[in-house]
């Protein structure tokens, strides 16, 4: 397809004073702890508080509000106290403002919709599933919960496993997990089993806002968008289950933990979702005993308020992982540009997305022996002949039936003389009409078929732009090719028009150009990957809407997310390119972020008692800087070149999953190390820190933000010198010898103590690095600390460093 597929953005106000103008929702925080915070292991128990914080809230809405303004959409319990509520009336906002109980509001508003070789590319069959017990078993007793469209239970990705001994229908509890299957339209009760291990759906916030239609939508957990099911797929999918597309098998996919379950909790539909039905999901997904949770979910920009760390869904993931759940979140799809972010906060682990070395090329051979490459997933032209080349408008008569298309389009089938046109290749224009998604790629190829033309190619309009046409990577079920070279379209039609007999009023009567195209669905490899794709969100990671940079590097780790096949729901209406189809091809750091939770899960089974951070830690420190075919720095796609990809472009590197179940080294951080980073912000107070997050900030000496013991070191604003310091765990199981090399930043100079150290089995140790400015630089500049071990181990930790000042302040 031709857009890259954007993750789930959701656009939010933290809005501390707000006033209505007609009916909306809020999420209302409450002072007294949920039940997370009462560090109760009894499950009977979450039931009773949960129905105690329930009444408590319509109590409360009831003693205070008339019933006719206003409905409670949901009580929050489980990491938060609170409720989602729709209001009609500015006076009832403003007598919840006035509760002393009531910590924060925050006004809800809509959301929007932001593998066959990638486990090979990765290293995964060879590497990390024997080492886990094969495939089928790699990430069994791991459940990683999906929020996203939901899932499409009949597709053979989520087929139960015959290895499992259960079978459709059949759920299959995994350790702590105590979900639920939710049954409803095109979900029935057999839809879980041993992969699907729970299902649930959020809408009552897109209901009371109109939003959710049941016909379209599916009250239930199945997918009517088909992204959920691609991320799903992507994430724990079965192993070698055949990609079959237009009857051609493209290969065989898996997930990245094949043997791990899937907990799908539906928040997000056709039209897009709701915030507060996003933070229902997390609350259920970490009450449920999730470990990972994969969200292609973040805010369509940079949230206001005091800080961008501190914004609802920030908190509501900051708790999950206060719980030991790993918050898993796509970057973002406004690469390259700088600051591009979405996903901000230290405890998040945020995913950029890289080419692969897979493509998928399509060729056009002219009569006269010249080559064109394109794009497009397609059959060949039928045997090895030549067949005539015809423009659109030579084999048509008249115009389309709407004013708003062109013949050269090639949408509808009434213009085409069918004695013209049957046997040749037909050239289309690439139009306005399809920028403004008035024509499509899908039409071309459907209208193409029905006049029985022997294929077709797109040229490109000279009166556009565009440099990338849309639809450009779909599969197509006749021989078709995109042009998106101008100069190839030039050509093209030059060799056409020289080649065609007209008449004196300019009617083609000849068609001696020819031509044949290609097998587009054959995959070829490039060595000079991974890239960094071009649409990946880029640092550096920011404090606020203002921009200003954070001691945070973002993204954290980078994985494939160009060309991935993945599982799709053939109900979709969502794109007409693959409509109808099991499989799809699709780009974004949506399809990244499976990836990393997948192998998420890989690294919770090998090492089931490491925390969040724990895990965040094993991926970036072993990941991969440079190319594995020529060892020559990763490279990053920008507008208009290639550059040396720097970690505000893909975090530590591409996840290298074979190290990270032995990292030897991890950072570690808690809840507690989180809260000191909040209080360490620059323009956040107490009192923001304590409306967020529940709790205020400790009585001694403010620390900097880049104390937080995180595996990189980022300071956006170094004046004169700087002392950092982190605390490395030895997880290796013997005793390690480390050698600490710096690769310094420009304008910096990195004192290291110790230089040399041995640290025993499970032991922690401290290590200082001293940031001396050498010279003012007013960028950032990137350098590398790397830990150097007698056992084979290697640890990098990246360096950003933004000299403002030689001076000591």
């Amino acid at each position: 397809m031709a857009t890259i597929l954007t993750f789930i953005a959701l656009s939010f106000m933290t809005t501390w004073v707000p006033l209505l103008s007609n009916a909306k929702i809020f999420i209302v925080l409450m002072k007294d702890d949920p039940f997370v915070s009462t560090k109760s292991k009894n499950f009977e128990d979450i039931d009773i508080y949960k129905e105690r914080m329930r009444r408590q809230h319509d109590i409360l809405l009831g003693s205070l509000l008339e019933k006719s303004v206003y409905t409670k959409v949901y009580s929050y319990t489980h990491l938060i106290n609170g409720f989602a509520i729709h209001l009609t009336s500015d006076e009832a906002l403003d007598i919840l403002w006035n509760i002393e109980g009531v910590r924060a509001i925050y006004e809800d508003v809509k959301m929007k919709k932001l593998t066959t070789h990638t486990p090979d590319f990765l290293g995964l069959p060879a590497g990390v599933w024997p080492k886990l017990g094969g495939p089928t078993t790699s990430g069994a007793g791991i459940v990683i919960g999906m929020i996203d469209t939901g899932i499409n239970p009949f597709h053979p990705s989520f087929l139960a496993q015959a290895s499992n001994g259960a079978g459709r229908g059949t759920i299959v509890k995994s350790g702590k997990f105590k979900g639920k299957c939710v049954t409803g339209d095109r979900f029935p009760e057999t839809a879980c089993n041993s992969k699907i291990v729970g299902a649930q759906y959020f809408a009552r916030a897109a209901t009371a806002a109109g939003e959710f239609n049941a016909s379209r939508d599916y009250a239930s957990p199945f997918d009517a968008d088909g992204h959920g099911s691609h991320t799903a797929s992507t994430a724990a999918g079965n192993h070698q289950v055949p990609v079959i597309v237009n009857h051609f098998n493209y290969g065989y996919a898996s997930g990245m933990a094949p043997g791990a379950g899937i907990a799908v909790y539906k928040a997000m539909y056709s039209f897009g979702g709701f915030m507060s039905d996003v933070v229902a999901a997390v609350d259920q997904a970490v009450e449920d005993g999730v470990d990972i949770l994969s969200l292609s979910v973040g805010p369509a920009s940079v949230p206001t308020g005091p800080s961008a760390f501190l914004n609802v869904l920030e908190m509501q993931l900051l708790f999950a992982t206060r719980a030991g759940v790993l918050v898993v979140q796509a970057a973002g799809n406004g690469g390259p540009s700088s600051t591009s972010i979405l996903s901000f906060s230290p405890w998040i682990t945020s995913v950029a997305a890289s080419t692969t070395d897979r493509r998928y090329n399509n060729s056009i051979v002219l009569g006269n022996g010249q080559s064109f490459s394109g794009s497009g997933l397609s059959p060949p032209t039928l045997s090895e002949v030549h067949f005539p080349l015809a423009a659109a408008s030579d084999v048509c008569k008249g115009n389309t039936s709407s004013a708003l298309l062109t013949v050269e389009s090639c949408q509808e089938t009434e213009p085409f003389i069918r004695t013209l046109v049957q046997g040749k290749i037909v050239i289309c224009t690439y139009t306005f009409d399809f920028e403004s998604e008035a024509a499509s790629i899908a039409t071309v190829a459907d209208t193409i078929q029905k006049v029985g033309a022997a294929g077709f190619v797109l040229t490109m309009d000279p009166d556009i732009s565009s440099e990338k046409i849309k639809g450009a990577t779909m599969t197509l079920s006749v021989p078709g090719l995109i042009l998106n070279s101008m100069e190839a379209s030039t050509a093209l039609r030059e060799y056409y028009n020289s080649n065609t007999l007209r008449s004196r009023s300019g009617r083609a009567i000849s068609f001696r150009a020819t031509a044949k195209i290609l097998d587009g669905r054959q995959a070829s490899y490039n060595s000079q990957d991974p890239v960094v794709a071009s649409y990946s969100s880029r640092g550096p990671d920011v404090n606020n809407a203002l921009l200003d940079t954070a001691d945070v590097l973002k993204p954290n780790i980078m994985a494939p997310g160009s060309s991935i096949w993945a599982s799709w729901s053939p109900n979709s209406e969502g794109d007409q390119y693959i409509k109808g189809q099991n499989f799809a091809l699709l780009s974004g750091t949506s399809m990244a972020t499976p990836h990393i939770a997948g192998i998420a899960a890989l690294i919770k089974q090998k090492h089931p008692g490491w925390s969040p951070a724990a895990i965040t830690s094993a991926m970036m420190t072993t990941a991969d800087v440079t190319n594995g075919y020529s060892s020559t720095p990763i490279l990053a796609q920008q507008t208009n070149q290639l550059t040396p990809a720097t970690p505000f472009d893909f975090g530590a590197g591409l996840v290298n999953p074979s190290r990270a179940i032995d990292p030897g080294l991890i950072f570690k951080a808690s809840f507690k190390h989180y809260v000191l980073f909040l209080c360490s912000v620059p323009g956040v107070d107490e009192m923001s820190v304590r409306r967020a997050v529940g709790v205020g900030c400790p009585s001694k000496k403010k620390a900097w933000c880049s104390d937080l013991n995180t595996p990189s070191v980022t300071i956006s604003n170094l004046v004169g010198s700087r002392n950092v310091i982190r605390r490395v765990t030895n997880v290796a199981g013997v005793d390690e010898t480390y050698q600490v090399i710096v690769q310094e930043p420009l304008g910096v100079s990195v004192a290291v103590r110790p230089r040399v150290f041995n640290i025993i089995a499970k032991a922690s140790k401290h290590i200082t690095f001293v940031l001396n400015a050498t010279q003012t630089t007013n960028t950032y500049s990137f350098g590398e600390i790397m830990f150097q071990g007698n056992q084979n181990h290697t640890v990098r930790v990246p360096l950003a460093v933004f000299v403002s000042s030689t001076l000591h302040s």
